[in-house]
């Protein structure tokens, strides 16, 4: 008989519904989060294996000048996130976030073989680093829209009062994919290659690696529910996502340009150029700069949860100030510190002190562009400001760092990357918390 009552009682129903709303809210956190490691594993394979490919693609000169031509290469793939920015928040804004991460990881996986299958610089001559560059289009373009698309989604189908929390596994997996490049490179280099072997063609295999994985995202991806967001604002006609939309928000979209560019710098300084930096400047071996960068990247990855959910207690303001003053105050002490290390074990240590400092910016940062536009143009607009930040920022930090090193000024790319911190720092003193205002509460 207490079944039979139970079964009727409207407290227990509405618990059981609630339990399913939680649990299918957790899956889509992990599929949507799944697939962006993924993409970014796919993307942060160029910079991984950059050391090994750089004579297949280009032709024979100094270690440092191919590492420039990899490097210009990487940013030039940077220079159309802006597109890809607007085009997949268009898609994601006017037909929704599922379809946008989609079309996104399947763009990815082809540009991910397009570089597996290239031809050398030996056979084909210049045609090589063109192909090389028309794959790094490619998956700009799919990268570009896949961060507006992941974040807004995340942030969406996350709860109010753990959002920092939740949107903070953007950061986690995206970190994650450079640490599975990472993790697949010092497998390839103690276990199963050598030297001799990845040089030749054992770079080859992470981008093989990659197009299949993408495959696995896109499939995970098609089962994915849309947001109660997306879905209210088409069901009000507001889905639009057009850049006419977009130009209403001015002050948002400088905000996000703002704080983004000394973030994005910083990001890219501790993990993507990180790499040659230990190995062209700090003089550790191949084996232990991989082992170095993949162990600083654990932590990284250990960090921002623990960010994300202080961000749901104090705010989010307080941490982008503590990243951009500190980041400006001691980002010339440790990257000297580091030049200067005595081994792998104080550049560690000393890398490790940065991301205490950058992950007050990265843990929180898509939650934040999210915060501060509605629905129908929410895609749009962490996609495209963010994406024209990056391109000229972040993209740009290694071939930035590399021709200061290659002119004997080394140093200057310290005080370059101080300085744009410290513009950093302004916009965020001055912007509201977004936390205390968000335009996801107001959707809810």
């Amino acid at each position: 008989m207490s079944h039979v009552v139970g079964s009727h009682n409207p407290g227990v129903q509405s618990a059981t519904r609630a339990e399913k709303i939680s649990a299918t809210r957790l899956k889509a956190i992990f599929v949507g989060s799944s697939g962006n490691l993924v993409e970014w594993f796919d993307f942060y394979c160029y910079a991984a294996f950059a050391l090994y490919f750089a004579g297949a693609f280009f032709p024979a000169q100094d270690t440092t000048a191919q590492i420039m031509s990899t490097a210009g290469v990487f940013a030039l793939g940077f220079l159309v996130r802006p597109v890809g920015g607007f085009l997949f928040g268009y898609l994601g804004d006017r037909h929704g976030r599922r379809t946008a991460l989609m079309v996104s990881v399947l763009m990815m996986c082809f540009g991910s073989l397009m570089i597996a299958c290239a031809p050398t610089y030996q056979l084909v001559g210049i045609w090589s680093p063109i192909i090389l560059l028309l794959a790094r289009l490619v998956q700009g373009l799919s990268l570009g829209g896949e961060y507006g698309a992941s974040a807004t989604y995340l942030s969406e189908m996350a709860t109010s009062r753990h959002r920092g929390f939740y949107s903070s596994f953007q950061y986690v997996t995206l970190i994650g994919g450079q640490l599975l490049a990472l993790l697949l490179l010092m497998a390839l280099q103690n276990l199963f290659l050598d030297s001799t072997q990845l040089h030749a063609w054992g770079w080859r295999i992470p981008f093989l690696i990659g197009a299949a994985l993408a495959l696995v995202a896109l499939r995970m991806r098609h089962d994915l529910p849309e947001t109660d967001a997306f879905q209210a604002a088409r069901k009000a006609g507001k889905a639009t996502g057009s850049f006419k939309e977009l130009l209403r928000y001015p002050k948002e979209s400088l905000i996000v340009i703002g704080f983004t560019m000394g973030g994005t710098l910083a990001f890219y300084v501790y993990t993507v150029y990180m790499q040659k930096f230990l190995r062209l400047s700090v003089g550790l071996t191949e084996v232990q700069t991989t082992a170095v960068s993949a162990a600083s990247l654990v932590f990284a990855m250990c960090l921002q949860p623990l960010y994300g959910a202080l961000s749901d207690r104090i705010g989010r303001k307080p941490l982008l100030i503590g990243f951009a003053l500190c980041g400006t105050l001691f980002t010339v002490p440790l990257l000297t510190g580091i030049q200067h290390a005595s081994g792998p074990w104080s550049a560690f240590a000393l890398i490790c002190c940065a991301w205490l400092i950058v992950s007050g910016y990265t843990s929180i940062n898509a939650l934040v562009k999210a915060e501060l536009f509605p629905a129908s143009i929410r895609a749009t607009g962490v996609g495209v400001p963010y994406a024209f930040a990056v391109s000229i920022f972040g993209g740009s930090a290694e071939y930035v760092a590399l021709w200061f090193k290659k002119a004997g000024h080394q140093s200057g790319f310290y005080w370059y990357a101080t300085a744009v911190i410290a513009c950093t720092l302004l916009v965020c003193w001055f912007m509201r918390d977004t936390r205390s205002r968000s335009l996801l509460d107001a959707d809810q």
